[in-house]
């Protein structure tokens, strides 16, 4: 399993619910903590206003849901499915991801600062217009993915691949040039500048 930052150990479970199936079912205002869902089919579910503090999951489904101002806080997801899901102003401060699918999901806006996401294959999942302020995206393969409008500001970038990806709008302060593929980014021109001062160029307008 990959490590949390700081190799700080993962929240603890009290309660274990297995097997569970909430395929398409609507949750809303509901609120589990420390607990372990193992196996549990979340497809087609639509949270609203839910909240999940310091749980677990292993082996969820969570294709095809839909999430509303909903949180994940420091939760732990390991071997989890989100592929077709949306999360649209949802709060995952902390949360830690570990060999997880990720094809076709869709971030709104939201908060996702702190999240554990080293490794993780984001070449097509979307983010916009959401807090990634000190994620760890160490080694993240984000190849012609889109993550557009993003705060990535203090975030953990080494190794990570952007080759092709949308990255306009987005802080790249925490970018740098020496260590993380770059080739054929989309960026904007106030951005270009700030990398290029990033590779220690004097950068002058006239």
């Amino acid at each position: 399993m990959a490590e949390r930052r700081y190799g700080e150990a993962p929240p603890k479970t009290d309660v274990t619910i297995a097997g569970a199936d909430w395929y398409g079912r609507q949750i809303e205002r509901e609120r589990h903590e420390n607990t372990l869902f193992a196996d549990l089919d979340m497809s087609e579910a639509q949270t609203l206003g839910a909240v999940f503090h310091e749980c677990t999951f292993r082996r969820a489904r969570f294709n095809a849901s839909s999430h509303q101002a909903s949180a994940f806080v420091n939760c732990t997801f390991v071997s989890c499915r989100f592929f077709d899901s949306q999360f649209t102003e949802c709060k995952l401060v902390g949360s830690m991801f570990d060999a997880c699918d990720f094809d076709q999901m869709q971030v709104s806006g939201g908060d996702w600062s702190f999240t554990g996401l080293p490794g993780a294959v984001l070449g097509r999942a979307v983010f916009k217009g959401t807090r990634l302020r000190e994620a760890d995206l160490t080694g993240a393969f984000c190849k012609g993915g889109t993550m557009r409008d993003v705060d990535l500001s203090g975030a953990w970038l080494h190794a990570a691949d952007f080759t092709a990806c949308d990255l306009r709008g987005s802080d790249l302060s925490a970018i740098d040039p020496a260590n993380v593929h770059l080739k054929d980014a989309i960026i904007t021109i106030d951005q270009t500048i700030a990398i290029a001062e990033a590779l220690g160029l004097d950068v002058r307008l006239k």
